[in-house]
């Protein structure tokens, strides 16, 4: 964790540009709204093509059980109820998932998981979901979510979780859950941080709030080696917590074509009905595909990062996997009956549901292989990226479009 720093601290103000330093310590801000205010909106549209052949489009990688009993959305669903009520989590899915979705989430009602006509990008998705939420409550303060992360430490994410939705209600800014590296990783953004905040009227929260300098792209090794040793950089995990009078602020000054969306399906959304599903069908196709990084977080003056302090992973890759599964004493990760001989380093994945016997490997290394009921995928480990390439291929002939 960064050390803080020993000048004077910053208001949670200071993330926007030359703020004015406190004189003396105001009466702290109370909370936009109450506990009926929060809500938290899952991102749950992706294809997951990495995880091939055992993720589809129909059923992707968050709703699929790779690690435990119940899906990466189920999963993530269970981990928000102890901080929101079942009533506040809204899905934002796409058209071939919804079903599955709502098949999974029982616990949801019908109208809290949303289809997206067509797939635009993050700020397309979040800004739905602030329509959304504003036209249950102009008051209200929103998380925004990944539905496919790994979180095993539950309690402290949902510290974390409960400290930015506060934070958030309070004061007009963008929250972003950066996590502390734990190796020089170049396969996911990096938010460089600033000093600590104070937090507004001395309130004390279990979490540290950091002022957000600049979002760095994914970057070489050596860059990635150097920003962890400086103990200044977290990853960015694509979490997001915010009001709906900040975001919709935002959107205003940065993207004005999507504040005036957000507006419409705002109103559509409010008048119930098939209003906002005609709304969409008709306006979705024609947005613009942008990320909410681009859009509006690299762009605003009020972002403040908050110290995901607890362990994360984001599964984007076969490789990944290893991480969460017991090894052999050759390296070797598997689920199903795995028999080899001077085999290394592989993971071997049996999804198969029926017929389901034994997988030998002689003098393998370093390799994924894969069984599902109709594919098998054999893969160098270090070549997972490509998985997606090799599903486009797929798509693309007819003889093998079912398997995508």
């Amino acid at each position: 964790m960064a050390a803080k720093k020993s000048p004077a601290k910053k208001s949670v103000h200071a993330s926007q540009a030359k703020p004015a330093v406190r004189r003396e310590s105001p009466a702290p801000a109370k909370p936009i709204g109450n506990g009926k205010d929060r809500f938290v909106i899952i991102r749950a549209g992706g294809r997951g093509e990495r995880f091939w052949p055992v993720s589809r489009e129909k059923t992707p990688k968050q709703l699929i059980r790779l690690l435990g009993e119940r899906s990466f959305l189920q999963q993530a669903v269970d981990r928000v109820l102890p901080v929101v009520p079942a009533a506040n989590v809204l899905i934002i899915t796409n058209a071939a998932q919804v079903g599955e979705v709502r098949r999974q989430l029982p616990e949801l009602p019908k109208d809290n998981i949303i289809a997206e006509p067509v797939g635009r990008d993050t700020c397309a998705a979040v800004t739905l979901g602030a329509a959304l939420v504003g036209a249950r409550s102009s008051k209200a303060v929103m998380a925004v979510l990944p539905a496919d992360h790994v979180i095993p430490e539950e309690k402290r994410f949902q510290r974390v979780l409960r400290d930015t939705l506060d934070l958030a209600a309070r004061e007009p800014v963008i929250v972003t859950i950066g996590i502390q590296p734990t190796e020089p990783a170049t396969g996911y953004g990096y938010i460089h941080t600033g000093p600590v905040l104070a937090t507004p009227g001395g309130k004390a929260y279990k979490t540290a709030f950091y002022q957000a300098e600049r979002f760095v792209e994914k970057p070489a090794l050596e860059k990635a080696v150097e920003y962890l040793a400086s103990g200044q950089y977290r990853w960015n995990a694509g979490m997001f917590v915010w009001s709906y009078a900040t975001v919709a602020a935002g959107l205003k000054e940065h993207q004005p074509d999507m504040h005036e969306a957000c507006q419409r399906w705002l109103t559509a959304a409010t008048k119930g009905g098939t209003a906002l599903q005609r709304t969409l069908a008709t306006e979705y196709p024609a947005i613009r595909k942008i990320s909410i990084d681009y859009a509006l977080l690299e762009k605003a003056r009020n972002v403040v990062v908050a110290d995901g302090s607890f362990a994360w992973d984001d599964l984007g890759a076969w490789p990944a996997l290893a991480r969460h599964l017991p090894a052999d004493a050759n390296g070797n990760a598997a689920v199903g009956d795995l028999v080899q001989v001077d085999a290394s380093n592989n993971i071997v994945y049996d999804g198969r549901t029926r017929a389901r016997t034994a997988i030998t490997l002689v003098g393998v290394k370093d390799s994924i292989v894969v069984l599902t009921d109709d594919a098998v995928l054999v893969a160098a480990r270090g070549e997972a990226q490509k998985i997606k390439d090799l599903v486009r291929k797929l798509a693309q002939d007819p003889r093998h479009q079912a398997l995508v």
